[in-house]
């Protein structure tokens, strides 16, 4: 079991030797960190003086990362990953809307997505920000129980109205719909909103998903109280579990604000954080589903022991792998070449809308070293091995 990883063959057959050359470059481009950071401003300096540089953007980092600028656009691609037993999760990755219009558009952007979910089996899940559905500095009054004015409470039902007609769409068709994580200071009021949700939906099974971010020291102290509460209450839970996206901005905020930093003290109180968590799940698989959102090998081969362990079949629809589409594809082809349930996180969108996220991207891969160098090791060994 704990060679699977090694297997370029597998993870990489659906490359192309021109894609595998491209994802070598963008992975030697990304693990220089001043060149991040030039790149970043110049493409956002580009964008913002609406200069032509969507071609080159769409040639390289987007089409890398990214599926397509819609849903239509991804169908090919969903289709290829799925022969190789790898499902797909559509992730409408526009950021930073503000206005209610806006919102409504993300709205029915997932609502047919979820049609489109039914009709696929290569698209076992739909996903969404709480931040598409409402303003994040709403999100973070109602976190920090401020008293809204009548105005603001009416927009707060309007947050609330969206999740439910999204949710209840879901539960009516059967399928699986994930809530993505946010900051530390809007996550309480999106934790409340989806609990109703889980309680109302998920009687019978997880149909709702909400996410832990494990760099946080109190989320494991967060899913033991939702697990009574749950049990108490008759529903189930569905958790995506991931080690977190905004270490930095957690950090500087708790600095400025002078409260206890959110964030594990180290890397390995994460991983540990991150391990102690999914054992947990894989000991009440009875009430908890999980979604292992992980581009780690080590947690990988611990959740697929804890399987093993506990006489888990590969397949079992409660435990599902995920990482994100352009990343760790030793992981993902791998794992469903022997059978387990493995999706991929597809963004797609407007690529100028989509930049904010293939900035972050970059960012977080450049900040984790080890991930990239691993990538390009991985790459290395493919290109050898087809003697590039």
């Amino acid at each position: 079991m704990r060679e699977i990883f090694e297997n370029t063959k597998t993870a990489f057959a659906l490359k192309t030797d021109s894609e595998l050359e491209r994802a070598y470059f963008l992975f030697k481009m990304i693990a220089n960190e001043p060149l991040v950071k030039i790149g970043t401003i110049a493409t956002n300096f580009a964008i913002k003086a609406h200069l032509p540089v969507e071609g080159l953007i769409r040639a390289t980092v987007f089409d890398h990362f990214c599926g397509g600028v819609n849903e239509e656009d991804c169908l090919p691609l969903i289709d290829k990953v799925y022969e190789k037993g790898v499902c797909s999760v559509l992730d409408y990755s526009v950021e930073g809307k503000e206005e209610e219009a806006q919102f409504d558009l993300a709205l029915n952007k997932i609502l047919h997505i979820l049609n489109f979910v039914k009709e696929k089996d290569a698209i076992p899940f739909a996903v969404f920000k709480p931040t598409g559905f409402g303003r994040f500095k709403l999100f973070e009054k109602v976190s920090a129980n401020k008293e809204l004015t009548s105005i603001e409470e009416d927009e707060w039902q309007r947050v609330v109205h969206r999740f439910d007609v999204v949710c209840k769409k879901a539960y009516d068709m059967d399928v699986c719909l994930l809530v993505d994580g946010e900051e530390s200071w809007m996550q309480d009021a999106a934790d409340q909103l989806i609990e109703i949700m889980m309680q109302k939906y998920n009687k019978k099974k997880a149909i709702v998903f909400n996410t832990l971010q494990m760099y946080r020291w109190d989320r494991m102290d967060y899913l033991e109280s939702l697990r009574e509460k749950a049990v108490k209450n008759n529903f189930k839970i569905g958790m995506k579990v991931v080690r977190g996206a905004y270490m930095e901005k957690e950090k500087k905020r708790a600095e400025e604000m002078k409260y206890p930093n959110p964030i594990c003290a180290t890397k390995k109180a994460t991983d540990d954080n991150f391990n102690n968590v999914i054992s947990y799940i894989v000991e009440h698989l009875d009430v908890i589903s999980i979604f292992a959102g992980t581009h780690n090998e080590e947690s990988s081969y611990k959740l697929m022991e804890l399987m093993e362990s506990k006489s888990i079949d590969n397949n079992d629809e409660r435990v599902w792998f995920g990482q994100l589409f352009g990343m760790s594809d030793h992981i993902s082809f791998n794992l469903a070449s022997k059978g387990y349930n493995v999706a991929k996180y597809l963004p797609f969108g407007p690529v100028k809308d989509v930049m904010p996220y293939l900035i972050r991207r970059a960012e977080e891969n450049t900040s984790v070293a080890g991930q990239t160098n691993r990538e390009l090791e991985l790459l290395k060994k493919e290109r050898l091995r087809r003697k590039i």
